[in-house]
């Protein structure tokens, strides 16, 4: 069922709504595909909103008719966890809906102001380091898997996860 949604640019002063949308998605929609104790260490860490990514112009928030925030999501040109560009070449960054709104549209609607404004940024492909659990909605946009991965959250402690590409 879709839902209605406005999709805008985040600023800093989203971060503490985007927390709880990443606080209430995570664990939930994660649980069954890692194990407990993984989450355990790794939830307090990725289920914050990152202010470089609120200020990039290139992170945005789904609200519903009421102004909540209900989802969140972007890209960046710099390849998460380095200063790495690739000219044409974008990487998808922190996405998350809140579980009251799962299958309503509102991660596709934020993929798709990605895409447009990516685009009009002249880049021709998008990388995604997708959750295990967030690979059928990436592919679902397009995405084709390469592999999966191993991301260090911090300290050595790796989270499997999924390389994804796909053309704009």
């Amino acid at each position: 069922m879709t839902k209605s949604v406005k999709i805008r640019v985040s600023t800093l002063n989203d971060n503490t709504l985007i927390t709880s949308v990443l606080r209430a998605s995570y664990p939930e929609l994660m649980r069954p595909a890692y194990d407990a104790k993984l989450l355990e260490k790794v939830l307090p860490r990725i289920t914050v909103a990152q202010p470089g990514l609120l200020q990039s112009d290139s992170y945005y928030v789904a609200e519903d008719a009421g102004g909540a925030i209900v989802g969140c999501g972007g890209w960046t040109r710099e390849r998460p966890g380095t200063s790495e560009i690739k000219a044409e070449v974008g990487h998808i960054r922190h996405f998350g809906v809140h579980p009251d709104w799962i299958r309503c549209g509102v991660g596709k609607a934020i993929y798709s102001r990605c895409e447009l404004d990516a685009r009009d940024a002249g880049l021709t492909q998008f990388e995604c380091y997708s959750s295990l659990n967030g690979e059928k909605f990436y592919s679902a946009l397009g995405f084709r898997r390469l592999g999966q991965i191993d991301v260090t959250i911090f300290d050595g402690v790796a989270f499997p996860s999924v390389h994804m590409v796909a053309d704009l």
